[in-house]
């Protein structure tokens, strides 16, 4: 029973032993695989940090957006209150100014005109010739945005112009083709109403014809009646007159 005992107890402790072992060993490449991605992980930093610099130098810079285009910067927006509009009108009066761009939808539009001796742009946007918006600038990058988006404008401005002007031209074209129609309907009307006359009148002749005819057909019918009866007393009269005559 005693040496059962420690027979068990001996096992025992040397499965403890094992397990202890195999616990130390399977902790061992964690250890190991963090100590190497640690080790690893500045490289990896500092390969991957170059390519992002590149990449990023290699993105060309975007250009402006048109919708960004037309907001006045300050400089800009203090001349447009000093009265941009009446320096470019009173411009206009001369012969100085070029007129680079312009962009022509319905009664809209935009303009870019150039003053040569100050390298002044101005920008416009109009509508049947009177200037809505004048901007003013050095910038000819910046002028030809705003031209762009001017003219992006003038058209969307534009559009309900158009779309009027199409839907009068088709309503006056509906009612040309109503008033064609219905004089082409009256015509038709017309020439029925006399037809049905025309044919009304045609019958009564024909009524009248023929009625005419019978009573010409019953008229000839008793003057022939007629005739044979004189001729009749005419052959008895004659065969009176020559009677005892002798006969050839």
């Amino acid at each position: 029973m005693d040496y059962k005992w420690r027979v068990r107890r001996t096992a025992m402790a040397a499965l403890v032993l094992i397990g202890g072992i195999g616990t130390g060993c399977a902790q061992t490449p964690p250890d190991n695989s963090a100590a190497a991605n640690a080790a690893a992980a500045p490289v990896a930093q500092t390969t991957a940090a170059p390519a992002v610099q590149d990449e990023q130098a290699a993105t060309p810079a975007l250009p402006l957006a048109a919708s960004q285009a037309s907001v006045l910067t300050p400089d800009e927006a203090k001349q447009n209150a000093a009265g941009n509009v009446a320096e470019l009108q009173q411009m206009l009066r001369g012969s100085e100014l070029a007129e680079l761009r312009t962009t022509y939808t319905g009664s809209y539009g935009a303009s870019l005109l150039f003053y040569g001796k100050e390298m002044t742009y101005y920008v416009t946007l109009f509508q049947n010739k009177t200037f809505w918006r004048v901007i003013k600038t050095s910038d000819e990058t910046r002028a030809e945005a705003i031209y762009r988006d001017f003219a992006v404008k003038s058209g969307q401005l534009a559009e309900v112009e158009i779309r009027r002007t199409r839907l009068e031209a088709q309503k006056a074209f509906t009612d040309r083709m109503i008033a064609l129609t219905q004089d082409h309907a009256n015509r038709l009307q017309a020439d029925l109403a006399i037809a049905r006359e025309q044919q009304a009148l045609v019958a009564d002749q024909q009524k009248q014809g023929h009625d005419q005819a019978n009573a010409l057909q019953a008229q000839k019918t008793a003057a022939q009646a007629q005739l044979r009866t004189v001729q009749r007393q005419v052959r008895e009269l004659q065969q009176q007159v020559e009677g005892g005559l002798p006969i050839r």
